[in-house]
């Protein structure tokens, strides 16, 4: 087997709640990743996948940390480097050209009071551009505007507008370019369409699509929106209460979930043909991360949970024997028992609202 691009090992992030407080946000993941999957993070608001996002890149805010784990990177010359070992000087060096994110919520993350193409310089400037080379400013221009033809924007229009007169779906586009822009082999996306209308998404998720195929790299992104996950993911993991419950293909994920929670979450997703039966819902609330309970943190909105599932924390363990990168693994003690209740036989993608 390939070595993966990324590997999580028992990753724990916490934030300052206080002088002396904390709480655990992120807990105990363990993650691979290979070369040009697609990798869904899922799951409830508030469940940590925007900070599992962010610690994969050292993107905390100033009051969240790395507890514990490792983040291991292959990078582009084929070594190996742990992100948790490097300085700030090439932690610099490695975001963007190794690994980039695009930031939740277009509308705001562009600085207003300056132009795209000022956006594109100051990020490209911060890197050489091969050999030692600075950005020229011809050679900025040149690699923005090929860039945003890419997401089929107007160069000419687009590098010399503010943000504040491009509208959501163009902001987006314009992010995703920045992002790409020194061809890092990792991209994570935070909720790539959120607030954007259902054509613009739909374009959004095409041209994703569009980009892997033309530039290859890695993907991981973030949403509570199943269908957007179902349309582009290769592997799916499902996260409650900070932690990874499940991981497997996207087809065994949507077809054959093995947690209860996954299963609900699939369950609650209305069919877009064909008899609407009754939304179904979870019962309960996520725990507070100050009070989480004993053992599995789902056990109290369980149909299934036992006294057993009380006890210590239930590791993923695999369900099968084959030894490949979409194994099916599920951290719960009832997975038999797990079946999918839905009273259509549609797709994940034709539930999906893009």
């Amino acid at each position: 087997m390939t070595e993966p691009i990324l590997s999580v090992r028992d990753l724990s992030i916490a934030y300052r709640t206080g002088r002396k407080e904390s709480v655990t946000a992120v807990s105990g993941i363990d993650l691979d990743l290979y070369e040009g999957q697609s990798l869904a993070l899922v799951g409830e608001s508030g469940c940590g996948k925007t900070t599992l996002g962010l610690g994969l890149l050292r993107l905390l805010p100033n009051l969240g940390e790395i507890t514990s784990g490792s983040l291991t990177y292959r990078l582009k010359d084929g070594s190996t480097q742990d992100l948790l070992a490097m300085k700030k000087e090439q932690l610099r060096r490695f975001r963007w050209n190794e690994a980039a994110m695009v930031f939740q919520g277009a509308m705001n993350a562009f600085n207003p009071v300056i132009r795209i193409i000022d956006h594109f310089a100051d990020t490209l400037r911060d890197h050489d551009c091969g050999d030692g080379k600075k950005w020229t400013k011809a050679a900025v221009e040149a690699r923005a505007g090929e860039l945003l033809e890419t997401v089929r924007l107007d160069p000419d229009r687009v590098l010399q507008s503010y943000p504040h007169e491009l509208s959501g779906g163009m902001k987006q586009r314009a992010l995703i370019a920045l992002a790409i822009a020194l061809d890092p082999k990792v991209l994570v996306l935070d909720e790539p369409t959120t607030a954007l209308d259902l054509l613009t998404q739909r374009s959004i998720v095409q041209q994703l699509h569009e980009l892997r195929a033309k530039f290859g790299f890695t993907m991981v992104f973030i949403t509570h929106d199943l269908g957007l996950a179902a349309e582009l993911a290769d592997r799916v993991a499902t996260m409650y209460a900070g932690s990874i419950i499940e991981t497997g293909s996207a087809r065994d994920i949507f077809y054959t979930p093995k947690h209860p929670y996954t299963a609900g979450l699939i369950n609650a997703v209305m069919p877009v043909k064909g008899d609407r039966p009754a939304l179904e819902s979870i019962p309960g609330f996520p725990p507070s991360l100050k009070a989480m309970p004993s053992g599995c943190a789902f056990h109290p909105r369980c149909e299934f949970a036992t006294a057993a599932c009380q006890g210590e924390r239930v590791p993923l363990e695999l369900l099968t024997e084959r030894p490949q990168a979409m194994d099916h693994a599920v951290a719960c003690l009832h997975h038999d028992r797990v079946r999918l209740d839905r009273k259509h036989n549609d797709s994940p993608k034709e539930t999906s609202r893009v």
